[in-house]
């Protein structure tokens, strides 16, 4: 059994499932500890179809998404801790932001999977990509709470893919294979009831990638998820 975690810092919670689903229940299957980060309940610009129920209340639509998110971590084989922030705006507060730090310390994640740094048709995306850079910089700071005993080093980060990759200078060069957890990613989806226009536009990015994935390593793959990873890799040879 694996002793490494995952960490996922996401804006809103249908996006952990969308867009690194896969990823979370690969790596909780091969015993990572996978903890996700879902900074609001996306209650007001991810919820339509909690929406079109008359009279529902913010705290109503707040709750279902909650359950709903709980629901798919729990499938997907991760913990999931809420920040409460809003969405549409997205406006992290100082505590958060400190909260996230020491997230970062308490997991010491193995890597980080977060938004793409651009995206004109939703802003809380970039915002949750900065938040958890900045955490995961000011991990590393030996003068923030300050303690002799502790080590830590900052993980790699891999952003996952936006909505509208090609608006969002979005450019995958890593790809992974789902395929042994596609029914579990794809269960996850059926959890989202509050956006089901988006479970089979999901489906089909992940047949794409799939093929990509394929095509790029010359092994079989049906279901693939497309990442952005932010930093080089150090090797110690290219083959």
């Amino acid at each position: 059994m694996s002793t490494k975690s995952g960490l996922v810092v996401t804006a809103h919670p249908g996006d952990f499932v969308w867009r690194a689903g896969g990823a979370i229940a690969l790596h909780a299957k091969k015993g990572y500890r996978m903890k996700i980060a879902c900074l609001s309940y996306g209650e007001r610009g991810e919820s339509q179809f909690a929406w079109k129920k008359a009279g529902v209340s913010m705290e109503e639509v707040k709750a279902g998404r909650r359950a709903e998110a709980e629901a798919a971590a729990k499938l997907l084989g991760a913990e999931i801790e809420f920040f409460d922030a809003g969405d549409y705006p997205l406006r992290p507060t100082e505590a958060i932001l400190d909260r996230l730090i020491d997230i970062y310390r308490e997991e010491k994640p193995s890597f980080v999977l977060t938004h793409a740094l651009e995206d004109p048709y939703n802003f809380d995306h970039p915002v949750a990509a900065h938040l958890a850079q900045e955490a995961r910089i000011v991990a590393q700071s030996a003068g923030h709470k300050p303690d002799p005993t502790r080590a830590y080093s900052a993980p790699p980060v891999f952003l996952f893919e936006p909505h509208q990759p090609e608006q969002c200078n979005f450019k995958p060069n890593t790809i992974l294979n789902i395929d042994e957890v596609w029914e579990v990613k794809r269960q996850a989806f059926e959890i989202l009831a509050a956006q089901k226009h988006l479970w089979e536009y999901y489906t089909r990015v992940a047949l794409n990638r799939g093929v990509q994935g394929g095509r790029n390593t010359g092994k079989p793959m049906t279901y693939g998820e497309a990442y952005q990873r932010l930093f080089p890799q150090a090797l110690e040879e290219l083959a």
